[in-house]
């Protein structure tokens, strides 16, 4: 997300770029979420079957296949139209990281702690920590379909211009979250953006206009 921030008032974000996540664990799943919502092309591998169906499940990934042809085939589609896009290959990551060497697959971004097997690919690093930046939670515990876009359009409501990667992933991320996201969200924001939108929540709730309980958190990472 922060690689796709030069670009983030785009509707491409990071489109056109080809991520590789390596192993598809909690990590790689979760850069597989994060180069969806910046737009990429994101690629990860796993033998391991149970990863493989939660991650589908879970809307980590997009496709799953069974060989390096087929992912190519997927993401150079996907890329040539800047267009974000998960594929995982069902195969341990070292045999597919050498098939991608000897093959001269080059991923522009790679995940951190992959050695890069060519000049043009850039590691991906933690972004350093933000102490202006706050956790913002909130939930609702019925009818998310209903509440939580409204809920979503006051937080949109409380960022500013300065705070696109934030704006981008309350815009894309319920997208990819799946079930996770249904009555949840999570957003790292200005403490102004989450004071304001704890304010206007409260009075939406006393006033009626939402008529459920909502449960709003903040808190420093």
């Amino acid at each position: 997300m922060t690689h796709a921030s030069i670009v983030a008032e785009t509707e491409s974000g990071l489109g056109g770029t080809l991520i590789y996540a390596g192993e598809l664990d909690d990590a790689g799943r979760a850069l597989m979420t994060a180069g969806n919502t910046a737009g990429a092309a994101t690629l990860a591998a796993t033998a391991d079957p149970v990863a493989q169906k939660q991650s589908v499940r879970e809307g980590n990934v997009d496709f799953l296949v069974t060989s390096l042809d087929e992912a190519l085939r997927i993401l150079k589609n996907e890329v040539r139209k800047r267009a974000a896009v998960a594929v995982c290959v069902g195969a341990a990551p070292d045999a597919v990281e050498q098939e991608m060497r000897e093959r001269g697959v080059q991923p522009d971004l790679l995940r951190e702690g992959v050695h890069p097997w060519t000049q043009g690919s850039q590691p991906l690093e933690a972004a350093p920590a933000n102490n202006v930046l706050v956790r913002l939670e909130w939930s609702v515990s019925t009818a998310p379909a209903l509440w939580m876009p409204k809920l979503d359009a006051f937080a949109r409501a409380c960022l500013s211009h300065e705070d696109a990667i934030a704006f981008r992933w309350l815009r894309l991320s319920p997208r990819y979250c799946g079930r996770a996201a249904m009555g949840l969200r999570v957003l790292r924001c200005p403490s102004r953006a989450a004071e304001e939108f704890t304010a206007r929540v409260a009075e939406a709730v006393m006033s009626g206009e939402i008529g459920v309980q909502v449960e709003v958190h903040t808190a420093v990472d």
